[in-house]
């Protein structure tokens, strides 16, 4: 049994959908995440990506089209990237363009993480600045447990990451872990589900200003800690995470249709 049920007229964590079903619900959901970005007010100048794996082209994945802001984003406006950096559509036809630093970052990170269906990532009022001090999440706060077991650094100064052999490196650091901080540039974050790498990402800025507000919090101890991970940590939490800013910030998900 779920320690997470459903919300009334929600589709459970574990849906079943044909490849078909599948592509438009990531693709809704990732749409859906741009706007949830937007209404925290991220992204405002072209900054930020997050990703869905395509479930029919897998070394393909689907971004928002290059020049649309976050809080028009909608399911016609995503763009289908393959592993070469050509953008197409849902028929691999050439169309649109692409965030190049997105791709820089997307495509190896997925590429490197076959559990992975999506990733995130933003400039944020406090991931920015917690990562300029290098150092990882502690146990100081309750969402923290989600992370301090399962994070990584980037220690690495190119900040721009104007070459694939960036993203490789990011994909590196990142290892097997859910979150890992970009030195001197913010947090990315993902998930085994498009709603999972979004909420995780929410959650750890939310981390984030808890550290930077609290840079000296005293930490529980890690056997505190691993009592929280052992349900705050789960993948489905980070989807459930979803579902609440979902239906807080974009209650009307039809806007993306």
């Amino acid at each position: 049994m779920s320690a997470y049920p459903s919300f009334p007229g929600e589709e459970p964590y574990d849906t079943t959908r044909s490849v078909e079903a599948e592509r438009a619900h990531r693709k809704r959901v990732c749409a859906l995440g741009y706007r949830i970005f937007a209404a925290m007010r991220w992204g405002q100048l072209g900054d930020g990506h997050i990703s869905a794996r395509d479930p029919i082209h897998t070394d393909h994945f689907w971004l928002l089209d290059w020049g649309v802001p976050f809080h028009a984003a909608t399911v016609d406006a995503l763009v289908l990237v393959g592993p070469d950096g050509s953008v197409k559509d849902e028929h691999l036809e050439p169309t649109g363009a692409v965030n190049t630093a997105g791709f820089n970052i997307h495509s190896p990170i997925l590429a490197e993480r076959p559990d992975v269906v999506a990733a995130a990532h933003t400039h944020t009022q406090f991931g920015t600045p917690w990562a300029a001090n290098v150092q990882p999440f502690r146990a100081i706060s309750q969402e923290s447990c989600a992370f301090v077991f399962d994070q990584a650094l980037f220690d690495d100064e190119e900040v721009e990451v104007l070459t694939v052999d960036g993203g490789k490196r990011i994909a590196a650091a990142l290892g097997t872990n859910k979150l890992v901080m970009l030195r001197n540039h913010g947090l990315l974050t993902v998930g085994r589900t498009v709603e999972s790498a979004i909420g995780w990402f929410v959650m750890a800025e939310r981390v984030a200003e808890v550290h930077v507000k609290a840079p000296d919090g005293v930490a529980i101890s890690d056997a505190a800690a691993q009592v929280a991970a052992s349900t705050l940590a789960l993948d489905e939490a980070g989807w459930r995470a979803y579902q609440w800013l979902r239906r807080n910030v974009v209650p009307d998900a039809t806007v993306v249709d």
